[in-house]
């Protein structure tokens, strides 16, 4: 099982600068946005520097503008025509399943469908489903929120489960956490982080590099959960049972066993991981 993505970090596709010092950031994966970051004036010129990019051999993610807008249709338009193709395409807006299946079918690469609003929301499973190569689901907390017309955090507590019920129930990875706008508050970035990882969630979009660190120390698992995974996990080797007790008297099974193997999939990636004792 390989390592889940912790970090999602966007760069303006218009700024080569700052592509550069993305690349060379300890971000677990690129995104090169075309839309929010990107003024109109500056569209054109951004594609260039995405394909410029991919030409140059870099493993990089790419976020379209909304498909269907004429500027959505210009990027996939020149990423389809692209002989480098991207790791992945993020695809604002979502709310058609169907449109974006066609996405997926003309670009022939993973989209991960962004949820920005109630209609989004309510499609959530369909949008999870809607092609083979969609790969994860999340939400962008800040247009969503404006849809709904709320100002209270709380109020997306629903949304946000229903995302990560739906990204489970369709197989994919445990979604992203939206991007922590406030990039100054570190400490408050680290305990959201803690605190979606907890309620399903696993890694987040970020939008500068200082937050990069302390979204990974938020994503590291526990010292003991690792430690209750490996044992968890050498006993399975010994044992032929679908279903057991362990030695702490807790329920195992086929679901709590991906689990552990999920959690190591996580610490055996991390050197700072350490481990406790079971019980």
């Amino acid at each position: 099982m390989s390592a889940p993505v912790r970090t999602w970090l966007y760069v303006p596709a218009d700024r080569p600068d700052r592509i550069a010092k993305a690349l060379g950031s300890d971000a677990d994966a690129v995104i090169l946005d075309l839309e929010d970051a990107v003024a109109p004036e500056d569209k054109e010129r951004a594609r260039r520097n995405v394909v410029a990019t991919l030409a140059d051999g870099h493993r990089v993610h790419v976020r379209v503008n909304e498909p269907g807008t004429p500027h959505g249709t210009a990027d996939v338009d020149a990423l389809a025509a692209s002989s480098h193709t991207p790791a992945g395409v993020r695809v604002p807006k979502c709310v058609d399943p169907v449109r974006l299946g066609h996405t997926a079918d003309r670009l022939g690469v993973p989209v991960y469908p962004i949820l920005e609003s109630a209609l989004g929301v309510e499609h959530a499973y369909a949008l999870a489903t809607a092609h083979p190569l969609v790969s994860g689901i999340s939400l962008g907390e800040a247009d969503l929120a404006a849809d709904l017309r709320v100002s209270d955090r709380g109020a997306l507590a629903w949304p946000r489960s229903r995302v990560v019920v739906a990204a489970r129930a369709a197989g994919l990875p445990s979604p992203a956490q939206s991007v922590w706008t406030a990039v100054r508050d570190l400490e408050g970035l680290h305990a959201d982080t803690d605190e979606g990882r907890r309620a399903g969630f696993f890694g987040r979009s970020v939008i500068h590099p200082a937050q990069i660190p302390v979204v990974h120390e938020a994503c590291r698992p526990d010292a003991d959960d690792v430690a209750w995974a490996r044992s968890l996990v050498d006993t399975v080797r010994d044992s032929g049972e679908a279903a057991w007790i362990d030695s702490a008297g807790r329920f195992v099974d086929k679901a709590v066993v991906e689990r552990a193997l999920w959690l190591l999939a996580i610490a055996d990636e991390d050197p700072n991981v350490k481990e406790g004792q079971t019980s």
